[in-house]
């Protein structure tokens, strides 16, 4: 089942089913009980709405505006230096996983512009897998980490680098520079997450392109380590790391300017897309 959260025509928030034919609309469904996904993972409720996964679309692609799969998670922790490639481009030697976060508001949907900071010349792309908690863990072992997932989508980490220093909060949580969706593939689909293709694309061009089972750390190995000092609630999302190829690290840099397409490509999750747009214009 394909989870996603979006704005319909009439302006309303909402959450549903994507299929490609369209949206199922849970919020018209379950909305006296859940307000968003978010919700719907608190309550374990999953099974409620793959009940109605063969019901009619009650949205057209296009009338639809996305949202951030869950568009205010308790913590977003983010992984970096998580790909031997990615590693080697940065010179990282240190074994323990670095570790930083994002700020709900720095997020923004599939289709909708990914922003530039006015105060940059350094935007970067990094693709990356994003794992969303749906059950609660605290100082949870690898073996049973599984458990505690809801299901797994795209992210474009989007990195204002001369900003990062040797800390990444201020370069990491500029508005709109985090691209999450388009939709949530919950875990019936996705038994390992360490058995996935993904790729990162600019203008068509394919800039990253590497394998979820390169990832130095695992899936249940971040999340064991995680809840080790804090606990995981659901709707908490995880971002996994960014594979080599990255603009900061080419000759020449490559990095993302106004009215670059970007698209972070997932095998059996499907293709985030987004088109950059500088800020100065955006305001």
């Amino acid at each position: 089942m394909k989870l996603t959260s979006f704005v319909g025509k009439d302006g309303i928030k909402s959450f549903g089913i994507y299929h490609d034919a369209g949206i199922v609309d849970l919020g018209r469904r379950l909305g006296d009980r859940f307000v968003d996904i978010k919700a719907l993972l608190a309550a374990d409720a999953l099974d409620e709405a793959r009940a109605f996964q063969d019901c009619a679309v009650d949205h057209a692609l296009a009338e639809v505006r996305f949202l951030p799969i869950v568009e205010t998670p308790g913590k977003i922790l983010c992984v970096g230096m998580n790909y031997a490639a990615k590693r080697k481009e940065f010179e990282e030697t240190n074994s323990a996983p670095t570790m930083f976060v994002r700020f709900p508001d720095s997020q923004t949907g599939h289709a909708c512009p990914v922003l530039k900071p006015e105060q940059t010349e350094e935007f970067d792309y990094e693709g990356e897998l994003a794992v969303v908690i749906g059950k609660a863990g605290f100082r949870v072992k690898r073996e049973k980490a599984l458990e505690h997932v809801a299901g797994y989508s795209c992210y474009m980490d989007g990195s204002v680098r001369d900003w990062q220093h040797t800390w990444f909060t201020a370069g990491k949580n500029w508005r709109q520079t985090g691209a999450f969706g388009p939709w949530m593939v919950t875990t019936d689909e996705i038994a390992d997450p360490q058995t996935l293709t993904i790729r990162t694309f600019l203008n068509g061009m394919m800039v990253q392109d590497d394998h979820t089972g390169n990832m130095i750390h695992t899936v249940p190995e971040l999340i064991e380590y995680i809840t080790t000092f804090t606990e995981l609630a659901p709707g908490d999302v995880i971002i996994t790391g960014s594979p080599g190829g990255v603009g900061k690290k080419r000759v020449p840099p490559l990095f993302l300017k106004d009215g670059d397409v970007v698209e972070v490509e997932i095998q059996k999750i499907g293709r985030l897309q987004n088109t950059v747009l500088c800020e100065e214009y955006a305001a």
